[in-house]
């Protein structure tokens, strides 16, 4: 929802997610589903915390709110107002990078600059993601900065296991479980999935790649349709079995291409399928 323009990671925050988590338990939910990635944030989820009770305090034990870089005071953790319905809720959280908090691969370094932040800004992020890690080991008696999966969302990850007790699962897995996808293959001749582009990174546990190898596993052949799609990927899947269709045009402009979307889609499945069909596949 931000211009380019107003992107800041050093302002942005969690604390929306931590009021939907709240409206949640309010609800009386005790089994939430969350998914994280493609954030705005790198505040390794202190606005969820404090959003859910959590105080952050400095060394003169005044509350610390503002953005993250105000987290380089950070002193001491109180979790005595943090909700306790949390304790009865199992969470179960679908990401799809396996990305540690801090470090070279870890939420600043690898996501940050996309979210607007400067090389300066880089470097300050780091050393407070770090410094989070460092007390919030010293009031939990144990680190989890370098679990996979932890610098997701800017290091939401992190604070939802290591404060919330959440489990990180891969988010195509977890997913396919809600849906009963192992259900909807049973007896299927064909699998249809896709993603807006398929490259390179499709082959790291992204959704075509996890949904193919499930559909391998009911013995069900897989047509991934993709509104881009990278010719090396595209190879390197077809050797997995995993059929790859590009939906646009060549030479269609990325902007008519996105806005004709569900047409493109629409007419790349029928021909897919009817070759697919004359090929000796049942519908």
């Amino acid at each position: 929802l931000l211009e380019r323009s107003q992107y800041d990671p050093t302002q942005t925050s969690t604390f929306g997610t931590g009021e939907l988590i709240r409206a949640a338990l309010d609800g009386s939910a005790r089994r939430i589903v969350m998914g994280i990635g493609g954030s705005a944030t790198n505040d390794a989820g202190t606005g969820m915390l404090l959003a859910l009770g959590v105080r952050f305090l400095d060394a003169s034990g005044t509350e610390i709110d503002g953005g993250i870089l105000e987290f380089a005071r950070l002193d001491s953790i109180d979790l005595d107002r943090l909700d306790p319905q949390i304790a009865k809720t199992t969470i179960e959280v679908a990401v799809d990078v396996d990305n540690p908090l801090y470090g070279p691969d870890g939420a600043t370094h690898m996501f940050a600059a996309q979210k607007g932040a400067t090389p300066e800004q880089i470097e300050q992020l780091e050393r407070v993601l770090r410094h989070i890690a460092e007390i919030s080991a010293r009031t939990l008696g144990r680190d989890e900065g370098n679990i996979p999966g932890a610098g997701a969302a800017g290091g939401l990850g992190f604070a939802l296991v290591a404060f919330l007790g959440a489990k990180l699962l891969p988010g195509v897995r977890l997913i396919a479980r809600e849906c009963r996808l192992d259900e909807l293959l049973e007896g299927a001749a064909l699998c249809l999935t896709g993603e807006g582009k398929i490259d390179l990174q499709t082959l790291h546990g992204k959704t075509v790649y996890g949904v193919a190898q499930i559909a391998r596993e009911h013995k069900v052949a897989t047509i991934a349709f993709g509104g881009t799609v990278d010719p090396e990927a595209k190879k390197r899947l077809a050797q997995l079995g995993i059929e790859v269709v590009g939906i646009s045009p060549a030479g269609m402009p990325l902007e008519e291409s996105i806005r004709s979307a569900a047409t493109l889609l629409e007419a790349a499945a029928q021909a897919a399928v009817s070759t697919a069909s004359g090929a000796g596949m049942q519908s």
